[in-house]
């Protein structure tokens, strides 16, 4: 699994015109899904994510955990992670996991983030969607549980 995770101090998410999904504080995450997928891999990227200590403390260092400032998360399944751009001009999505394995996998890490007492919003799989963010920092990082 791969995740784009942006701190906001506001996000939404919006499909055909009506705002699906939308936060305050917290955290924007684009989520993707390979083949090799596990619900083991959402665990331990739901747990990474759900625990980075990246808001500042009193002393200006990123030291305080979402919980602390009662983040919120926006999460919207992003296949284009898994895109390829090496051959042509044109990217390919073979590595990304077909939807039968892709959707389960989106709503556990869903599940799991929101069984950590989070309030969690999202788009809809597969829809065209339109997602606005106020980029906080701006702080953007990329875990892929390949290398978590």
């Amino acid at each position: 699994m791969r995740a784009v995770v942006t701190k906001v101090t506001g996000a939404s998410v919006t499909i055909g015109g009506e705002v699906h999904g939308k936060i305050g504080r917290g955290f924007l995450i684009l989520l993707g899904v390979t083949h090799e997928d596990t619900e083991a891999q959402a665990v331990k990227l739901a747990d990474k994510i759900c625990s980075l200590r990246v808001f500042k403390d009193e002393n200006g260092k990123m030291n305080i955990g979402l919980d602390q400032v009662r983040g919120e998360l926006l999460i919207v399944s992003q296949f284009t992670l898994y895109g390829s751009c090496v051959h042509g001009r044109r990217p390919d999505f073979l590595a990304a996991a077909r939807p039968e394995l892709a959707r389960p996998l989106y709503e556990k890490f869903t599940a799991l983030c929101a069984a950590k007492g989070f309030h969690v919003e999202t788009g809809e799989f597969g829809a065209e969607m339109l997602v606005e963010s106020v980029n906080d920092g701006p702080l953007t990082l990329i875990l892929d549980t390949q290398t978590l």
